[in-house]
């Protein structure tokens, strides 16, 4: 039993209480439960195992009986009879971009789709275009987003599977055959999305280990065993490959299994001109060759010396350049999770967040961060309960009273005030220019038509990322990783606009956007685009994604000096040309 499981089973009852058509503060009850599970700050499943949750904002008496119930059994009767009350294949149908509780619950009342296939059927036949809330246009969107979702099947967000990896990587390395372990392959690279998760362990018994890989509780299936490899899946589909190798074999398989494939492929070619052969077990002199054996590598960075190249980071094993700069010494001094200072384009309580300004700043402090940037929505952002300008301006002066607070407290810290400002159709921003220059910082993004064509959407972005009032450009393509295509934007473009302006682009690193696509970093480095890392944080725990952030700034070979938010408070405040408060 995690934490995460007992949020998750609250939002699914909420989800199935919505299905029913029942009381919306019962529904929210469920919801703020679920929200308060994942942000308490103590051993939360410890206490609803023993049924101490008494006292808890947020769970009243009936939560407290479900939550123990689930904590100490391991299963909850409430939820299991609400789930018997629907078909299995109707949960599905939540994972279709644009389908909520309300459309899902009229196709199931109207049509009877139960399914995915069904939903598709109903479609393509066009019965859903007749009914009443839908059209040809939703059921035309339907489809295509049943087809991405087809096209993607097999793939993980990065986010998805780090809880998972982390934990059969623990797993692994207390085992008493493992004398070293890791993670290789896209995860390992930190790409957004993987196919499957390969560990890598060296081991004098391999049997032992890969008996202990099969037979854990995360095991759904074993798909194969053998000697010395076994695959497996996990619950939610996710295949996990281990593979043992001798401990003086180590060092060549991670960097064989690491990939990418391209990069093993320079990389034999590198080796091929020194007289080598390089292969996942270890580097040889090729037949004929008068080079020397090589010797046993304990690590990769000894193979990268050998073969006379700086050690790369397996974030930049993408072949894009990283062997001839690593031959060349210029391989870029990568930025490090510990060179942040602070972040910007995080939501409150007053608009789509979970919690208050207070909390939020309180958990920057625990991070260690010098600064926290809070942008709510602004007004268009309706479904995101966008603040107007009266609501606007009563939390800038929230924000005042809490810095002047932290001031006489003395704790080198602030917020800064700002505002996720809607970029709206024709180009222009949400609020006018005297609001906006009440703010600290302005982010501009977009949040609706997000279908124009691609001149009409680039001229849109271009025209609010040139205005004087905005500091950075949020998740420019707004993509939702595995959900949503990028909508069409000429991206050189923008970048070549934000180079114009001194307008900073956002690295906004919620696992399911990683938007603006580290493909993309280099070319706005070259015309002198400054990066922010950014969690789009929601609640207090996802600051936490700045992690995600720093994994894919780095695959764009970001340094700290490309990187704003790496400015200390005095800097940060120099350059958004503030007065300090001390």
């Amino acid at each position: 039993m995690t934490r995460e499981i007992l949020a998750d089973t609250l939002e699914d009852i909420a989800l199935l209480l919505e299905l029913k058509g029942e009381n919306p503060f019962k529904i929210r009850a469920y919801r703020s439960g679920a929200d308060t599970v994942r942000q308490f700050p103590g051993d939360i499943v410890a206490l609803a195992r023993e049924g101490a949750l008494s006292g808890i904002k947020g769970i009243g008496e009936a939560l407290q009986q479900k939550l123990h119930e689930l904590a100490s059994t391991g299963a909850l009767a409430f939820h299991e009879n609400l789930k018997a009350e629907f078909p299995a294949g109707l949960f599905d149908l939540f994972k279709v971009q644009g389908l909520g509780p309300k459309k899902i619950k009229a196709l199931y009342e109207a049509l009877g789709v139960d399914s995915v296939p069904r939903l598709k059927e109903v479609c393509e036949s066009g019965e859903v275009a007749s009914l009443a809330g839908f059209g040809k246009k939703t059921a035309e969107k339907i489809l295509e987003a049943i087809a991405f979702r087809e096209s993607n099947a097999d793939r993980f967000r990065l986010g998805d599977v780090v809880a998972p990896v982390e934990e059969i990587l623990a797993s692994l390395k207390k085992h008493d055959d493992c004398l070293r372990v890791e993670v290789a392959g896209s995860y390992r690279r930190a790409k957004e999305t993987v196919h499957d998760v390969d560990f890598l362990v060296a081991t004098g018994n391999p049997g032992g280990i890969i008996d202990h890989f099969v037979n854990q509780p995360w095991v759904d299936r074993v798909i194969a065993k053998g000697e010395t490899k076994a695959s497996i899946n996990l619950s939610n589909g996710l295949q996990c490959d281990l593979r043992a190798v001798s401990n003086s074999e180590f060092a060549c398989a991670l960097a064989y299994f690491t990939g990418s494939k391209e990069h093993n492929v320079a990389m034999r070619g590198l080796a091929i001109e020194k007289g080598y052969t390089l292969n996942e077990y270890r580097l040889a002199p090729r037949e004929g060759s008068e080079a020397p054996e090589a010797p046993v590598f304990e690590n990769e960075a000894q193979l990268h010396r050998f073969l006379g190249l700086d050690y790369i980071a397996p974030e930049l094993r993408e072949n894009t350049g990283e062997v001839e700069a690593a031959a060349e010494g210029d391989l870029p001094k990568l930025i490090e999770l510990e060179n942040l200072r602070g972040t910007f384009h995080n939501h409150t309580v007053a608009s789509d967040g979970s919690n208050t300004l207070e909390e939020m700043a309180a958990a920057a402090i625990d991070l260690g961060l010098q600064y926290l940037g809070i942008a709510d929505h602004s007004k268009s952002s309706f479904q995101a309960n966008g603040l107007d300008e009266k609501r606007l301006r009563a939390q800038i002066a929230e924000i005042r009273e809490l810095n002047l607070r932290f001031r006489s407290e003395g704790t080198k810290f602030r917020i800064f005030a700002g505002s996720e400002v809607d970029i709206l159709k024709d180009g222009s921003l949400d609020f006018d220019d005297e609001l906006l220059g009440e703010l600290d910082y302005v982010v501009a993004s977009v949040h609706n038509a997000m279908t124009l064509p691609e001149a009409e959407m680039t001229e849109r972005i271009i025209k609010a990322v040139t205005h004087p009032g905005v500091t950075m450009l949020g998740h420019l393509t707004g993509r939702l990783l595995l959900e949503r295509d990028p909508y069409a934007v000429d991206i050189p473009a923008v970048i070549e606009a934000c180079a114009e302006s001194g307008t900073i682009i956002e690295l906004n690193c919620n696992p399911w956007r990683l938007d603006m696509d580290w493909r993309w970093w280099k070319y706005a480095v070259e015309r002198g685009v400054k990066c922010s890392i950014n969690p789009d944080a929601h609640r207090t725990t996802q600051l936490e994604y700045l992690w995600f952030g720093v994994k894919q700034a780095r695959k764009g070979w970001l340094t700290r000096d490309h990187v704003i938010n790496t400015l200390n408070l005095t800097a940060m405040e120099s350059f958004l040309t503030l007065e300090p408060l001390s």
